[in-house]
This record gives C-alpha cells, structure tokens and sequence, in this order.
C-alpha cells in the first residue's frame, strides 16, 4: 500500500525565470558542496502548477556548479506530476510526494520556493526539521518566498543541524527601500516584522543606511546598495562579501535575525 505523501497542495503559481536569483545563489554558495558530493542529487519541493522552474534549477546548477547535478522535481498534486512527465530527461525526473522527499539517497540540495507560505507559523519548525532530516551530511535546504516575476526575494538557508543564514536579493530598480522586501519574508519571519523582533530591527537600520548612501545614487542603484550593505555589516553579522552585494543580495546570520531575539 502506498503511503500519502505529507503536507498539501499549493496554489501552483509559477513562471518561468521566477526563480533565477535564488537558483544563481545556490550555485555559488553550495556548488562546492554539489562537486563534491559522489551522487549530486536536488530537489526541486513544490514546483507547482509547470515544471519550468525544475528544468531551470537543472540547467543551472549543471552549467553554474556541477554538470553531473541530478534534479528531481517533486509535487503533491499527482496532475501536476503527469503534466511535467514529458519533461523528463537524462538526470531530470518528476515524482508525486511531499515533506518525506521520496527519493532513494540524501539529496545534497533541497529547494523548497513558495512553498511554506500557505501553513501556519507555528507548523515552520516541523517542516523545516522533517526535511533537513532528508538531507545528506552536506546538504542544504534553501526555503523561501519570492514575487510573481522574481523581482524579491528572501530566503532560509538550513544545514542539517538547522538555520544558518537568511538572505535577501532584489532587482534593485524595482526597490523604494530595502525595507520593501518585508513582503517577501518567509512564514519563519513575516509576523515577526513588529517592533522588538530582530528581522523588524534590520530592516530598520536596512532603510536607514539606504537614506545614508543616498548620494551613490546618482552612480546607479547598485552601488547605492553596496554602499548601504558595507554599513550595515557594522552592526549585523553578514555572511556574504561585494561580490554577492553586487548581484543585489545581503545574506545574515539567521541567530541575529531569529525570532524572539530583542532588537
């Protein structure tokens, strides 16, 4: 007898290049890990309604990391399975299941996008604990929440012991202030952007050192941001350098920014 996969369908909204500055992400903080590894495997969780963002998660990572990068599509909804079967090819596959991750070694990767946003805050832990579970020794799981056209975007990245950094990345022409990505935070996060929450005090200081670099902008936002980032690591713990700040990102430690913590 089979057993019903865990957790329930999501609203399948996807398009295609949605997911581009999370994939670039990943490739470039976890593709030493994907070379390393002896059976490369990722999984795509919840790809939705089309398979688009799978065959871009494959294409990348195979051109960005790893060329032998297996990816396995992953849904809930059977229909939508059948739908990406003529999909499949050499190292890409599509499979009905849920948070149990039915695949048949650890993968090295996780992608879990717009998935989590539609279940409770208080359910989060679970799933995050269930599916870094599944993970290799080495693995990561990357969770997070985007807009409809991948313009921002934040993300959860989770080692098998748990969070480790949260990172935030827009296309910065579509930004009035960094404070603007608050709608994007993941379930872990997005009630908790009151005052007194960690993730309400970054935001803060975020938007304050954006109004303090606002002299690069005449030199293009880029430059605005990486002026506004290098400040703001004055305070906050960052993890990442000006090559990622050029590519619109800031990724911080996710201790500073957990839940519960003052600010």
């Amino acid at each position: 007898m089979s057993t019903r996969p865990v957790g329930t369908a999501t609203r399948g909204t996807t398009n295609p290049n949605r997911l581009r500055r999370m994939d670039r992400w990943i490739a470039a903080a976890h593709g030493r890990a994907l070379r390393a590894s002896g059976r490369p495997l990722a999984v795509d969780l919840g790809y939705g309604a089309a398979p688009w963002t799978t065959l871009e998660l494959a294409r990348r990572l195979r051109a960005e990391a790893d060329p032998r990068c297996e990816v396995v599509g992953i849904e809930i909804d059977p229909e939508r399975v059948a739908a990406a079967k003529p999909y499949e090819e050499a190292g890409l596959s599509f499979r009905h299941g849920g948070f149990e991750v039915p695949v048949e070694v650890p993968p090295t990767l996780i992608r879990a996008a717009n998935v989590l946003r539609q279940y409770e805050e208080g359910e989060v832990a679970a799933v995050w604990a269930r599916l870094c579970g599944r993970l290799a020794p080495d693995g990561l799981l990357v969770e997070g929440t985007c807009d409809e056209i991948g313009r921002r975007h934040v993300w959860v990245a989770l080692g098998p012991e748990g969070p480790r950094t949260v990172t935030f990345a827009a296309r910065l022409g579509s930004l009035d202030r960094p404070s603007d990505l608050a709608e994007r935070l993941p379930k872990a996060l997005i009630h908790r952007n009151v005052p007194g929450e960690p993730v309400h005090a970054f935001l803060r200081d975020f938007d304050r050192a954006w109004a303090a670099a606002a002299p690069y902008a005449s030199l293009g936002a880029r430059q605005r941001w990486i002026a506004a980032v290098g400040a703001l690591g004055a305070d906050w713990p960052l993890r990442d350098d000006r090559r990622r700040w050029r590519q619109g990102e800031v990724t911080v430690a996710w201790e500073a920014l957990a839940p519960g913590g003052g600010g």
